[in-house]
């Protein structure tokens, strides 16, 4: 009951906020495009119109390249609530005042007579000269924009995410560049069978280790790899390829920068985040925004509808929903399940409204936008429709399944894994409310933790790869269990599968070019094992597309025998048989089915092609019995399951 009267009220101030869009803003469709009045505008008569929100500020001057500096020719005029403006008619040949490519600043006065030289909020570009610390706002009207060409896809049934880094998307140890994603990387991703790709660190900021999670200009995709018309190319590509694209939006927080981030815009503060501790994240040395304040709202609102219709992404991947959701921001707080911890003085209702607010005004507008909340807390109905009382989120990550996966490759022997435990991490989720699983993301890869790979096979992966020579225990091991855990992961986890750059499998070290690269080199060496992951996580996603077991409802688990070290489940149809005994094959084994009929292989991780032995015969055919096993109707005898050493799992389906 408890849970209904919460949100019962949040759906209240939901409806509330909706009519006082229409009545002050005329709708929310205006207010999110508020885009096109703030920042910069050319009008059509090229004049120049500059619009901010500096409530604290004594005075507002624009100057760069186009004044030579002067700090005083071109003032602003003070408005109502805060706001400022100022009208640049075009010079003496109609062109406009402030050519393409120009740089400028805002220079802020404030109260207390100090003088600022800030970057616009709403800047669509920044850049950083290589000898310089702090970026420039450059001002972006090419003669000549990127048209886009292609139309979005349609939302596909299963969603299976390839979470990209564009900087790191290179075997050269630098920086890569958004053109070298769109023809060397995206052909690579099609190839492998995913349809999504999930894009971090667009959002410009000015620390590159922070991996885009520290935002300094919100509306400018970083400069770093590209122009802003390079990236849309690199979308409308994906898009003529039926990949969707999502943005890694950080929303939670954002830089304490001062001249070349949001902090202390104008002179205050407070602007765009709270005042005083509230505003200010202990852990992330970030600054938090005050989501009940009106202009706030217009900038991160309109934030989400640049970026949908500017670039023409296809949804948003929210990060740090925890530290929203809860005024603690999840800090020292373990999450059991209890509804106390979701209800209560504690849960932030400002940023439960904006992310109603946020998802509500997507999918309304985008009737295939996707959205994704990082939450690792649980909170319920997350992802239930803003009409229902919930947040309105399409899907939330399963934080927990590549936690557990790290904490059993560090702490278990093989022998020692529980097979219960195991199934119930990647089934535990809320029913109705959809998931993304994963074996690993950026998260594992970064902060020197080390990938799945890493922890099964460590340095023998850089002298024992070559399938010249026989495989030892720990490449062996290490390439039937990396197989094994995605394949579970896949099947069991969610409705929805996401690999992190996958097929380079090694340490990311932001800070390093070194490590901070993707080596997918290495897949096109035939004489390296790498191709056979490669080969498996492509076969893999193809049998998913085929059956669709994303798109199903949860797995029926029938075997997860701790004796046998064996998972059974069935799903869409299709029978997914694991064997992780170290030591142990089994001949005849008895596998519960629930539709009765003919089943072969369709997926095989024993074949060559994936680092496998070749041990079973794919021409065998599995009839079912009506004999009823592990409470289904039907079974059948599998002829051989061989330890993980030499095969670990085969799926079955009817066709």
């Amino acid at each position: 009951l408890s849970s209904i009267k919460i949100y019962s009220k949040e759906y209240g101030l939901f409806e509330k906020q909706l009519t006082l869009l229409e009545e002050a803003e005329g709708g929310f469709d205006q207010f999110t495009r508020s885009y096109k009045g703030y920042g910069v505008q050319r009008m059509p008569d090229n004049s120049l119109v500059f619009k901010e929100w500096a409530p604290a500020a004594e005075a507002l001057f624009l100057t760069g390249d186009f004044n030579g500096w002067d700090n005083f020719s071109h003032p602003y005029s003070k408005k109502d609530f805060g706001k400022w403006e100022l009208h640049i008619p075009p010079k003496e040949d109609k062109t406009p005042a402030v050519a393409h490519n120009s740089k400028l600043k805002v220079v802020v006065h404030t109260s207390a007579g100090e003088r600022l030289y800030r970057i616009s909020p709403w800047a669509k570009y920044v850049t950083r000269h290589e000898k310089s610390v702090i970026y420039d706002w450059v001002h972006w009207d090419p003669p000549q924009p990127y048209i886009h060409k292609h139309p979005r896809p349609q939302k596909p049934r299963s969603l299976r995410i390839y979470e990209s880094h564009v900087g790191i998307a290179s075997p050269e140890g630098k920086v890569a560049s958004y053109s070298n994603f769109t023809h060397n990387v995206l052909p690579r991703i099609k190839d492998l069978g995913y349809n999504c790709i999930q894009l971090m660190a667009i959002m410009e900021h000015a620390y590159y280790a922070s991996f885009g999670y520290q935002v300094t200009s919100f509306f400018a995709a970083s400069s770093r790899y590209g122009t802003p018309e390079e990236l849309k190319e690199l979308i409308d590509v994906a898009h003529s390829l039926g990949i969707i694209v999502l943005l890694d939006v950080v929303h939670s927080h954002a830089s304490k920068n001062t001249e070349d981030g949001l902090n202390s815009f104008d002179g205050s503060d407070s602007c765009f985040f709270h005042s005083g501790p509230r505003g200010e994240h202990s852990l992330w040395d970030s600054r938090l925004f005050n989501y009940s304040g009106w202009e706030v709202l217009r900038f991160l609102l309109s934030n989400l509808r640049w970026w949908m219709e500017e670039y023409r992404f296809d949804g948003f991947r929210f990060d740090g929903v925890t530290s929203m959701l809860y005024h603690h921001h999840g800090i020292g707080s373990g999450f059991s399940g209890d509804y106390t911890e979701y209800f209560g003085l504690h849960v932030d209702e400002d940023s439960l409204l904006y992310l109603m607010l946020a998802n509500h005004i997507l999918h309304t507008l985008y009737q295939d936008c996707i959205t994704i909340a990082e939450d690792v807390s649980g909170m319920p109905t997350l992802c239930r429709p803003v009409q229902e009382g919930g947040l309105g989120f399409d899907y939330r990550l399963a934080m927990a399944i590549p936690d557990k996966w790290i904490q059993i490759l560090k702490e278990f022997k093989d022998e020692d894994w529980n097979m219960g435990n195991i199934v119930y991490t990647m089934t535990n989720r809320r029913y109705g409310e959809k998931c993304i699983a994963y074996a690993e993301s950026h998260d594992q890869a970064l902060v020197g933790d080390k990938t799945l790979a890493f922890w099964l096979m460590d340095k023998d992966m850089y002298t024992n790869m070559s399938a010249l020579i026989p495989m030892n225990s720990v490449i062996d091991r290490g390439i039937q269990l990396h197989k094994m855990i995605r394949l579970l992961t896949h099947g069991l986890g969610g409705e929805g599968y996401l690999n992190f750059m996958g097929e380079s499998f090694w340490k990311t070290k932001m800070n390093s070019y070194h490590y901070a690269r993707r080596q997918f080199n290495l897949i096109d060496l035939d004489h390296l094992r790498y191709r056979q992951l490669y080969a498996f996580d492509r076969d893999m996603n193809r049998t998913e597309d085929k059956y669709g077991w994303l798109a199903t409802p949860p797995a029926y688990i029938s075997a997860k025998h701790e004796g046998d070290k064996v998972i059974v489940f069935e799903r869409a149809n299709v029978i997914f048989i694991f064997n992780f005994h170290p030591t142990n094959s089994y001949s005849n084994y008895r596998v519960a089915v629930g539709p009765p009929g003919k089943y072969k292989i369709k997926l095989d991780s024993d074949e060559i092609q994936y680092g496998g032995h070749g041990r079973l015969d794919h021409n065998t055919e599995f009839f079912t019995e009506p004999m009823e096993f592990n409470n289904l109707p039907n079974s059948i005898l599998v002829n051989k399951l061989y330890y993980l050493n030499l095969n670990e799992h085969v799926v079955l389906a009817t066709n």
